[in-house]
Formats: C-alpha cells, sequence, structure tokens
C-alpha cells in the first residue's frame, strides 16, 4: 500500500486518497477510500457517466483500476465495520437506481463488501439490472463457502483484469 500510494503522489498532484460517499447498510451514508485514480475536479459520477472517462485518469490511473489496486485502502473500511469482504457493492449517492432496486428487494440490509457476486459475475460490463439480480441472488444463497468461492473468483479475476473498465 506505501508503493501505490507513493506512485499517486508522484504521478499527480493532489490527496493520495479518494474519499467517495456511499451507501452503506440499510442505506446510511458513508465515506470509502480508494487510491486516487482520477485527476482533481472529476466529476463525482459513476465512470460509465463520463463523456471521455480516460481524460480524467492520472497517470497510472488505469492500472490501479484495472489492477483493482485503488481498492486496497477498504481494507480500512472493513476494519472499521462500514464494509465487509464479500457482499453487494456500495453505490454512490447519485445511482438512484442502484440504491432504490436493492432496497426493494431487501438487499439494502446487507453490509457493503469489497466483492460480490455480481463482481465475479460481469463487474463493471453488466447492466444495473442485471447486477441487482446477482446481488439479491446472493443475499438468498450466502453461506461460508459462497463468500470463499466468491473471494478465490475475485482473486483470479483480479490477477486476469478481468471485465475491468478504466
Amino acid at each position: 500500500m506505501l508503493v501505490v500510494a507513493a506512485l499517486v503522489r508522484l504521478t499527480s498532484r493532489g490527496p493520495t486518497l479518494y474519499w467517495s460517499e456511499r451507501v452503506g447498510r440499510n442505506n446510511t451514508i458513508f465515506k470509502m477510500p480508494k487510491f486516487r485514480s482520477m485527476q482533481i475536479g472529476t466529476p463525482a459520477v459513476a465512470t460509465h457517466l463520463l463523456s471521455n472517462p480516460g481524460a480524467y485518469l492520472t497517470p497510472i490511473g488505469s492500472f490501479l483500476r484495472k489492477s483493482s489496486l485503488d481498492e486496497l485502502p477498504q481494507l480500512s473500511s472493513i476494519l472499521k465495520g462500514d464494509m465487509s469482504f464479500v457482499v453487494p457493492r456500495p453505490a454512490l449517492l447519485n445511482q438512484q437506481d442502484l440504491i432504490n432496486l436493492p432496497t426493494k428487494a431487501g438487499v439494502h440490509t446487507l453490509l457493503p463488501g469489497l466483492t460480490g457476486w455480481a463482481q465475479i459475475n460481469g463487474r463493471d460490463e453488466l447492466p444495473i439490472p442485471q447486477k441487482v439480480a446477482l446481488d439479491v441472488e446472493y443475499l438468498h444463497r450466502r453461506t461460508f463457502w459462497m463468500d470463499i468461492k466468491i473471494i478465490l473468483l475475485t482473486a483470479l479475476k483480479v490477477i486476469k483484469i478481468d471485465n475491468v473498465t478504466h
């Protein structure tokens, strides 16, 4: 983590960490840290909503995102109790569809996670209704062994840099 933090500081101006307001368990708001992969002044919206997301990346931003190294600071959110290792990813405040659909299905009662069933079944490539359907499936099927499977498959996806946009 120290190496990544140093690389972020050396390759772009601004803070090392980006604190994103996210929707947590029972739709409470919490601040989730990430290594900053975007330039200062980038609009705070989901990457797919930017007209040219690549233009906002820092010199190492693409690498951080594709390798998922930008997610490492979230381990502190797990220790703090805001997140878990496995469950659905937390939505941004402006992603109403990723807040409303899971709330209707009861998924909002879960602590958000570093990875989840939707992440290993398509990640950024999935349309939102499909992500939510996978999160609902996880809600109803979750077991210790399913969590272990998700963690192992996440590690494989990260190594292969699979289904990641910018």
